[in-house]
């Protein structure tokens, strides 16, 4: 037999261990709500082939290839234990087992390390909340793509309406076929169908309304069921408390801004302060893209080596509020074509930092420039360090943050050579760290930080109405503090 042919069958026996993997993980996430994740990646509903990449990709941030023989042994040792709903990263399990001296079984392991999830401790499956979109545009689809993807038990998060201003003949018919094609992230994964007769758009046996209505006065929600209702406004139309409070109509409980809020509405950058959201607050904003992007790792970076000033550049893909050939715009250079020119514009990420992160008093500069591409971006985040630190030592630390730290879902990181833009297309994190264009001088520091500035920020999104809904279930093994 060839090196090859020990390749092909090491290949082929890794396809046979993944395979076996599929129908656990569906079933932990279907009856008990517990989704399997590998370095903060979701292995539910995956292929093959994709469990296989997510298992190699372990070597761009923890150095070296994960394997579906490590990673196997903790999967079924899950099956053997009373879950409830919860995150538990199989990767992590694997990583902290190899470093752990006491001899434990993997059994024995995995029962502690995921305690909090079983037993007396587990979280018992609740009713649900009822989730509307009003809005039904790029951020409103992805929106809904990540909420039917995790109907899991269907006790989660439960996608009941859109709400939509009429757009003509064949409107709801029109709306399915964005939702199940985009140009950019590819097809929907399942099945969609449309009953015109009853307004409703089916996805994956989800019972979506579609409702029609110029204004929030307009819709009467109990009409249809809905209670106690998480609205996420798409449209960017209203952004202070009063104009978002049209929202909080009979149904409605909460509303979500997905853009930057204005005046006193609270500004929300998941894993860095979602954990101040009062109880009582009706009204939140999920901020901007580039505030995602940017104020995890420049939380991180504060926190390890203080951070006395900073500017960031962002090079932006262009978005919808840009025209397709010149024409008049109301701002000065958007008028321009998009796909032709690289437009030199405003970002208002650098004061949003303020408002997430408001024990960072340093100042923080910010310009942004749009480039003719349809979606991820880069924020160039330079800074001025409080103390001075090499690139190896910044390199491994922000390494460690995006594997066990409570970034870990908002930081990833990568090693590629060669990464460019299109690469990070779908990524699930607020930004990722390229480790090749990190540089380091003293205590001057510059990160360059993908960022899938539409899924990636859904993702976020998501997070916020988790966290606010009660559903936000915990992750095993818990991360370092």
């Amino acid at each position: 037999m060839t090196v090859n042919d020990d390749s092909f069958t090491s290949w082929k026996n890794r396809e046979e261990i993944a395979e076996s993997m599929i129908p656990v993980i569906g079933k932990l996430h279907r009856e008990r709500d517990v989704t399997v994740l590998l370095h903060s990646r979701s292995l539910v509903n995956k292929s093959v082939v994709s469990i296989l990449k997510t298992h190699r990709f372990a070597r761009q941030i923890a150095g070296e290839e994960l394997s579906v023989t490590d990673t196997l042994p903790f999967l079924q040792a899950l099956t053997t234990l009373d879950l409830g709903p919860s995150q538990i990263d199989i990767g992590m399990l694997a990583a902290t087992y190899a470093a752990d001296e006491r001899g434990l079984s993997v059994e024995e392991f995995t029962a502690e390390a995921v305690a909090g999830a079983t037993g007396a401790n587990k979280l018992e499956l609740g009713d649900g909340r009822d989730v509307v979109l009003y809005g039904f545009g790029r951020i409103g689809r992805l929106v809904a793509r990540l909420l039917i993807e995790k109907a899991g038990s269907g006790n989660g998060l439960r996608l009941r309406a859109i709400v939509v201003r009429r757009g003509g003949d064949q409107d709801i018919v029109k709306r399915a076929s964005l939702l199940r094609r985009d140009s950019i992230h590819g097809q929907f994964q399942g099945t969609i169908t449309v009953d015109e007769s009853k307004n409703t758009i089916v996805a994956n046996g989800n019972e979506i309304k579609v409702i029609y209505a110029n204004d929030p006065s307009e819709v009467d929600y109990t009409a249809y069921g809905i209670k106690d209702a998480i609205l996420i406004d798409n449209t960017g139309k209203w952004r202070d408390r009063e104009g978002l409070s049209k929202h909080l109509r009979p149904g409605i409980d909460k509303v979500v801004l997905t853009a930057p809020g204005k005046g006193d509405v609270p500004n929300i950058v998941h894993g860095v302060n979602h954990d101040t959201i009062k109880q009582d607050e009706q009204i939140l904003s999920c901020a901007s893209c580039t505030t995602n992007a940017i104020v995890p790792p420049l939380k991180a970076m504060a926190d390890e080596y203080g951070v006395l000033r900073g500017h960031v550049e962002t090079v932006h893909s262009f978005t919808n509020d840009q025209n397709l050939l010149d024409n008049y715009h109301k701002a000065d250079r958007r008028g321009r074509s998009a796909p032709l020119n690289m437009v030199i514009t405003e970002t208002g990420a650098a004061s949003a930092v303020a408002k997430a992160l408001p024990e960072l008093k340093a100042p923080i500069t910010g310009s942004s420039i749009r480039v003719p591409v349809p979606d991820v971006s880069i924020a160039i985040l330079s800074l001025r360090l409080g103390r001075e630190t090499t690139r190896d030592e910044v390199l491994d630390y922000l390494r460690n943050v995006s594997l066990t730290s409570p970034l870990k879902r908002q930081i990833d990181f990568t090693t590629a050579p060669d990464a460019v833009s299109s690469d990070f297309m779908g990524s699930r994190h607020a930004s990722i760290v390229d480790a090749g264009a990190t540089k380091v001088d003293g205590d001057n520091a510059i990160l360059y930080l993908w960022y899938d500035n539409e899924f990636g920020y859904s993702c976020q999104v998501i997070r916020v109405v988790q966290h606010v809904s009660g559903v936000e279930y915990p992750t095993y093994p818990a991360p370092a503090v």
